[in-house]
């Protein structure tokens, strides 16, 4: 992803995201995540700290950019120097804690906090074991996407089954989430922050119903659009459907509801 700047900045994202172009970043990516540990980079997996901080530092030359604290320097310079992105095939995952505000009024300030670190550090970590992207963090919602090029052929099958990982996972901490997950066409690529940094992200009508079928979720529920479990090639026809009115979407959302196991 660091080589020469290419004319067409719209391919460079697609084959990353796409194919099995750069297959070595891909590699390096999958090696990261197994060294300790958080914070890392968003995008490559780079640890900034501990001995896996050190071990980066030292054979790669990756540290936390002065920029920009979300990524490493080297994908810091990469974002900028291949501003833009392209319409790809994905899947995306939303995860949130449902009741969070009745949460808070039952907690001091640091156990509410406490609670929301222990929420994003135990969702990262099964997203980026399989090989997920985490898209935010943000107040009490977990969002995340999946790409043939980095996660292989089956990436929407994995992320429904992360779905049903991260339940489990939340269960044990007994964090009350809900999770929705789609998959379609997302614009994929660096963007300009309200900040002046830049973001690797994903965009698009398809992103934002995934995050409103999480919304539809209670506790325990994942809202998997029939359209996600026709891509994962899964039969959802002993689950629950329901027909969804979605905010600023203007057909009902064909879904199925599933759970932990």
């Amino acid at each position: 992803m660091y080589g020469k700047k290419s004319v067409d900045v719209g391919n460079v994202w697609w084959f990353w995201f796409s194919t099995n172009a750069f297959a070595v970043d891909k590699s390096l990516r999958r090696i990261f995540r197994v060294l300790p540990h958080d914070p890392r980079c968003k995008f490559c997996n780079a640890p900034f700290q501990g001995l896996g901080g050190m071990l980066v530092r030292l054979l790669f030359n990756k540290e936390r950019s002065a920029l920009n604290p979300r990524y490493c320097n080297l994908c810091d310079v990469a974002s900028r120097e291949f501003p833009g992105g392209a319409e790809v095939e994905m899947s995306m995952l939303f995860i949130d804690i449902r009741g969070s505000t009745a949460l808070s009024e039952k907690m001091s300030p640091t156990e509410f906090s406490q609670l929301i670190n222990r929420f994003y550090a135990a969702a990262t970590k099964v997203i980026i074991e399989e090989d997920g992207l985490v898209e935010k963090l943000a107040g009490d919602e977990v969002a995340a996407f999946w790409g043939a090029g980095f996660a292989g052929p089956n990436y929407v099958e994995r992320t429904i089954k992360v779905a049903q990982n991260l339940l489990r996972v939340m269960e044990r901490q007994k964090i009350p989430v809900g999770i929705g997950v789609h998959s379609g066409i997302g614009y994929f690529g660096s963007m300009g922050t309200a900040e002046g940094l830049t973001d690797i992200s994903a965009k698009g009508e398809e992103v934002n119903t995934a995050a409103r079928l999480a919304s539809k979720a209670a506790v325990g529920e994942i809202i998997v659009s029939e359209q996600a479990l026709k891509a994962a090639g899964m039969d959802g026809s002993e689950l629950e459907s329901r027909s969804l009115e979605l905010k600023g979407i203007s057909e009902p959302v064909i879904a199925r509801v599933m759970h932990s196991s």
